[in-house]
């Protein structure tokens, strides 16, 4: 068995994974809070958290590490132009989701905590919060998106 190829597949499996739980965690519940349903928006943070820890997280562990091997053992140099973007893009879109983590535990608790008390509004941090984790993931997806690009095309100059 080829050891490159069964780590491409992988490295582009667990990007998927990666991207998809992204999107779609920021998809449910960006939504969710739109219900303004306490409920609703407590189940779906407890569960976007949870995703984050089982499949997100492994992945972007997973894609740094198989990426830096594939583009080693191809024979790729560092300083090859969409490498660098690449990376650099990588480490926004990871700027971006470190603060986004934090912000989605504090607005599952906030969520949860309100729920138990039968509170019909959540607090105005919650809605804060949630601005600034919305806004969190718009560069983080983009700079995902334009990752994509890279690794797909390999322009080996960007002029």
């Amino acid at each position: 068995m080829n050891v490159y190829l069964l780590v491409k597949t992988t490295h582009i499996l667990s990007s998927v994974l990666l991207v998809g739980t992204g999107f779609g965690s920021a998809f449910y519940l960006f939504f969710a809070n739109r219900t303004r349903s306490v409920s609703a928006i407590a189940t779906v943070s407890r569960l976007v958290v949870r995703a984050d820890w089982w499949f997100t997280t492994p992945a972007v562990i997973f894609q740094m590490m198989s990426g830096l091997w594939l583009a080693h053992t191809a024979g790729w140099p560092w300083q090859t132009p969409w490498i660098i973007a690449s990376i650099a893009l990588y480490g926004v879109a990871g700027a971006c989701w470190l603060p986004v983590v934090w912000l989605q535990i504090q607005l599952a608790r906030m969520a949860r905590q309100a729920a138990a008390n039968g509170d019909e509004m959540l607090p105005k941090r919650y809605w804060q919060y949630a601005k600034i984790w919305e806004w969190l993931g718009y560069p983080a997806f983009c700079a995902m998106l334009v990752v994509y690009f890279l690794m797909v095309f390999k322009p080996v100059s960007f002029a």
